[in-house]
């Protein structure tokens, strides 16, 4: 099994949207560990570890993220792997 961690910063309408629950769920759903949390700059942070092709599919979930949100943008970076035990809110 070939292992994933990414970092991920998704602008646009993200917060006070439900984007921090929606993508918790849709992390434990794929097996995901992490983290989701709300940045000072109106940004989300999503830390993604775990299988190569959950991770993608996760990160390719954030482009949509929940009903009421609008996404401009997803960058993100590769990073270590980390193991976390869950994946959490912040």
């Amino acid at each position: 099994m070939k292992t994933l961690c990414l970092r991920c910063y998704v602008s646009g309408r993200v917060q006070g949207v439900g984007f921090r629950y929606a993508t918790a769920e849709k992390a434990l759903n794929l097996g995901v560990t992490g983290y989701v949390r709300n940045l000072p700059d109106r940004r989300v942070e999503v830390l993604a570890c775990g299988e190569e092709r959950a991770v993608n599919a996760l990160r390719n979930w954030l482009w949509q993220g929940p009903q009421l949100a609008r996404v401009s943008d997803v960058r993100h970076e590769t990073l270590s792997y980390r193991d976390y035990s869950d994946f959490r809110i912040d």
